[in-house]
């Protein structure tokens, strides 16, 4: 009875009666392609040709029963992508890519089997692939269990793709997603928010909150948003008016400094939003240079009550 070979890892399957004197010789050499298939490391040089077929032999060692690959040398020369063609059979690829691109942003190496678009893999990334015969899928692309997609995975860009993890603290937060946190997180270095920060909770600061002063430009009606700042300052180059703030909601607190420049004389209005003790409106202090602060707290959005304090010097 001839020798037959297995689907996927091409081993001989020796007949009955086959190689009676070396029966034993191709049951080693079956062993050794097993080994291969389990933990061997192939390197694959690639360049000019489009498309790279691994080797794919009966019985016999070849480059596509690797179990890790290299790829190595270039793309973007003659091929902008370059094709590395595997066998129509089910298995699994560990791949190191460390070809060289000339334009990262185009060139491309694609892992596929015949029939199938295939996927790329990273420069100079290392991944873990897998075919069905039919496909190709990387795990980095369709999600490993706890991990999500691509899109929300969000583990980090450290060099090993995927930070180390204690067992205490298994997940990790997407940050593309909303999420939840119910443990207390230490943070041991700067964190900067570029979007607003909401706090349903008490808030325990054991330094100090620093806090930024605004700008505000002068204008014949000068405009104040209340989400830019909390302190505000504005020099007064003419007689001016304090408008509505916009963005205004119950429980804002802050204060505006009022400047006179150079020149001095110059008065400040208020619009109607603007609430002071007894109903008495303030008058800024009008000598040149002089210094006022207007204290103010937001009863509601359209109800803002402020007091001056005024002539600030020595």
């Amino acid at each position: 009875m001839a020798s037959t070979y297995t689907t996927n890892l091409r081993l001989t399957k020796q007949g009955d009666g086959d190689n009676p004197n070396t029966w034993g010789e191709v049951l080693n050499n079956v062993i050794s392609l097993v080994d291969q298939a389990v933990a061997s490391y192939t390197t694959v040089s690639i360049g000019s040709a489009a498309t790279v077929t691994l080797t794919e032999n009966l019985g016999n060692s070849d480059q596509s029963r690797s179990a890790i690959l290299e790829l190595k040398g270039s793309v973007g020369g003659v091929a902008t992508s370059i094709f590395v063609l595997i066998p129509n059979s089910p298995k699994t690829y560990a791949i190191r890519n460390v070809v060289s691109a000339n334009t990262t942003a185009s060139d491309a190496v694609v892992l596929r089997v015949a029939g199938n678009a295939g996927v790329t893999v990273p420069t100079g990334g290392i991944g873990y692939f897998l075919t069905n015969g039919t496909s190709v899928f990387s795990l980095n692309a369709a999600g490993i269990p706890g991990l999500g997609t691509v899109a929300t995975k969000d583990v980090g860009v450290c060099a090993t793709n995927i930070p180390d993890t204690s067992l205490a603290d298994i997940r990790y937060v997407q940050t593309s997603v909303s999420s939840t946190i119910v443990a207390e997180k230490t943070f041991t270095a700067s964190v900067i928010f570029t979007s607003a920060v909401r706090f349903e909770g008490n808030i325990s600061v054991s330094g100090a909150v620093k806090s930024h002063i605004k700008t505000l430009t002068d204008a014949a009606s000068i405009a104040l948003d209340f989400n830019d700042a909390n302190m505000f300052l504005v020099s007064l180059a003419g007689n001016r008016t304090l408008a509505a703030p916009s963005n205004a909601t119950a429980g804002d607190v802050g204060s505006i400094y009022v400047v006179q420049d150079g020149t001095g004389d110059r008065t400040l209005s208020y619009n109607t939003v603007w609430k002071f003790s007894e109903g008495s409106v303030p008058v800024a202090t009008t000598a040149a240079s002089a210094v006022d602060l207007l204290v103010y707290s937001a009863r509601s959005a359209t109800t803002i009550d402020a007091i001056m304090l005024k002539d600030f010097k020595r």
